[in-house]
């Protein structure tokens, strides 16, 4: 038992910080509460919240966010892995440019973005107007605005994807790959039937992990556009925001209910059905 001491202290941190707020959130999640008074008023909380008009669009929002970006960082992270492990001229100094971007502050990111994006004064549509193309309103358009804000976040989140895929792929000893050339492979079947398969363990990672920070997303959507135009770009962090800005704490914390229940139905059957395939292998 002497080892399992150590685990103590980070035991009664993940304890005090994770374990009893999620709890007592299922609990005021049924009340309508404030710092002095609590009244428990049943499901009126997810009535209302199911009947907010922002929530339709913010739940559609919230699932193409968590798809798109988690689906371009595996594509770009693992394109990316396999030119950064090969053998290229100033590989260390693209590795850390490429991985720079996950370092830096999502706020900071948000604000960068925001202001060349500007569809006046944004670089973006300056340089565009070069060419004689002129530029749309990435942030003011309700139609663009979400898939901006989707192409920043994979921009931002890549490096760390890219990484998780370097791990993986020097891992596969090289044998491998000299049988497959030695049969003639070429180098997309050397790709597809070597490299692919190889990896899952670093792909089923970045799924994981990218659809969890996508379905959860807030502080970069927020900085960008709010959440606007209108509700163009409205998530469910995003409108559990408005509820609890505007003093209804009960509310809110049933739609952090809500949000926590829809990660889990997302996250728990898809982390079981890839480990199973990776079983399989």
């Amino acid at each position: 038992m002497y080892p399992h001491w150590f685990l103590l202290p980070g035991a009664a941190v993940f304890v005090v910080l994770f374990i009893v707020p999620t709890f007592a959130s299922f609990y005021y999640a049924f009340t309508r509460w404030t710092l002095f008074d609590v009244e428990f008023i049943g499901f009126d909380n997810f009535v209302t919240f199911f009947s907010d008009p922002q929530l339709s669009k913010g739940f559609t929002n919230t699932l193409i966010f968590g798809a798109l970006t988690s689906g371009l960082k595996i594509v770009l992270g693992l394109l990316l892995g396999v030119l950064l492990t090969s053998n290229i001229w100033a590989r260390g100094y693209l590795r850390a440019v490429v991985f720079f971007p996950v370092l830096v502050s999502v706020v900071g990111v948000g604000i960068t973005f925001q202001a060349l994006m500007d569809p006046y004064d944004g670089v973006i549509n300056e340089f565009l107007a070069i060419f004689g193309i002129d530029g749309p309103g990435w942030l003011t358009n309700p139609d663009l605005a979400l898939y901006s804000i989707i192409l920043v976040d994979v921009w931002r989140g890549v490096g760390l994807a890219a990484l998780i895929y370097m791990a993986g792929l020097v891992a596969i000893p090289q044998e491998y790959y000299e049988a497959a050339r030695v049969d003639g492979a070429t180098g997309w079947h050397r790709f597809w039937n070597v490299t692919v398969p190889l990896v899952r363990p670093a792909t089923t990672t970045v799924i994981i992990l990218s659809l969890i920070g996508g379905l959860r997303e807030f502080q970069l959507i927020w900085v960008m556009t709010g959440g606007g135009p209108g509700f163009a770009s409205d998530v469910l962090a995003s409108v559990i925001y408005k509820q609890y800005a505007y003093g209804f704490f009960g509310l809110s914390t049933a739609g952090n209910v809500v949000l926590f229940v829809v990660v889990s139905a997302v996250i728990l059957p898809l982390f079981w059905w890839l480990n199973r395939k990776q079983t399989e292998l």
